[in-house]
Parts: C-alpha cells; sequence; structure tokens
C-alpha cells in the first residue's frame, strides 16, 4: 500500500496549470503534507533531455516515435521520482503524466488508442494518480494565451484543428474516469480558478 498521494494536472497549451501549480503546492504544505513538484516529460536527469528532444520545434519524428520517448521518459520518472516519492508518504504534484499521452498522441497525432493503453499498463503497471485535475479552456483562449510566448516549443507551435482534437481527447478521458478527473473551467478568472481548485483539493483531503 502507497501511503502518498499522486495529483496530476492537465490541459492544453495555454490553460493555465502551471500557473496554478505554485497555490496548490502551498495548499498542501498547509495542511502539513510533504510534497514533491514535478514534470512530464522530464523530472528526472534522462527525462529532461527527452524532453529538450520532443520540445525542439527544429525536431522532426514519427508520432510513434514521439509516444515511445515520452513513456521511455515516464518510465524513469515513476522508477526515479513518483513511486521513491509516494512510498515515503510524499504528495507528489505532476504537471501532466499519461492522460497527456491519450490527449496529444491519441487524439492530436491519431495514435491508435489501443497501442497507447498497451505502452500505459507496460509502464505504469495499475499505477494512476489519485487525482487529476484538467484544466479545461476554448482552444482559442488557449492559444490566444500561447501568442503571448516569445520561443514556442514544437507542441506550442501547432495549429488550432491539432488543439481541438487534443481537447476532445482530454474531455473523452475525463467523461471516462470521472471518479478521478476532475474538470476545472480555466477560462474563469485567477480567482475563480483558484476557488474551484481549493474546493476539489479540500474535498480529496476531507474524504483521504
Amino acid at each position: 500500500m502507497i501511503p502518498g498521494k499522486f495529483i496530476t494536472l492537465e490541459g492544453i497549451d495555454g490553460a493555465g496549470k502551471s500557473t496554478q501549480l505554485t497555490w496548490i503546492v502551498e495548499l498542501l504544505q498547509r495542511a502539513g503534507l510533504q510534497t514533491v513538484v514535478t514534470r512530464e516529460p522530464g523530472g528526472t536527469a534522462l527525462g529532461e533531455q527527452l524532453r529538450a528532444l520532443l520540445l525542439d520545434k527544429t525536431m522532426t519524428m514519427h508520432a510513434e516515435t514521439e509516444t515511445l520517448l515520452m513513456f521511455a521518459a515516464r518510465r524513469e520518472h515513476l522508477d526515479k521520482v513518483i513511486i521513491p516519492a509516494l512510498s515515503q508518504g510524499q504528495w507528489v504534484i505532476s504537471d501532466r503524466f499519461a492522460d497527456a499521452s491519450f490527449a496529444y498522441q491519441g487524439g492530436g497525432r491519431g495514435l491508435n488508442v489501443d497501442k497507447l493503453s498497451i505502452l500505459e499498463h507496460w509502464v505504469q503497471g495499475e499505477l494512476q494518480p489519485d487525482l487529476t485535475l484538467y484544466f479545461d479552456v476554448p482552444v482559442e483562449v488557449g492559444m490566444q494565451r500561447v501568442s503571448q510566448i516569445k520561443n514556442v516549443d514544437r507542441f506550442e507551435k501547432e495549429q488550432a484543428d491539432f488543439f481541438q482534437r487534443v481537447r476532445a481527447a482530454y474531455l473523452d478521458r475525463a467523461r471516462q474516469f470521472p471518479d478521478r478527473i476532475k474538470i476545472i473551467d480555466s477560462s474563469q478568472s485567477l480567482a475563480e480558478v483558484k476557488a474551484a481548485v481549493e474546493q476539489t483539493l479540500k474535498d480529496v483531503l476531507n474524504h483521504g
């Protein structure tokens, strides 16, 4: 039995999940919990090198190559960071996890979902996040936010139709796993998003 909790943050580029990350950690620490903050792809020395390749906007690669690299980084992430922290009773907060693969590589790139499910089971077994906060925002809003970034990465430079597919895949995952994936309307004001996040986390803290 793993005593820690595993929380993941998901959303299309520009959804604002990274903005909420500090606030989430603050809330958990205020409740007296030890936290580990990490991200995907990345989180380990090897994972960060794979992240650099995956996000390099000058790089081209087959959708299956991209997917395999994502899951390779995830395997290291689980082994080196996530599982050790959870086993020590720490709460792990990860900016993206496996739902992102189903959304970006499955929805966005059109990769066969059965292949993703095989990789998911192979790499993480039965391990799933205890809670996933999916920050949902209309694609045009997300893209408008991303347009403020000077140096976009390989995913951020994708077109609207790509992000429409990614968003649809995320919403489909949320319908499949409503107990785990909680939808936060990220088109609201920062204060309203913050309040929604706080209420969701309080529910988890109060009900274990």
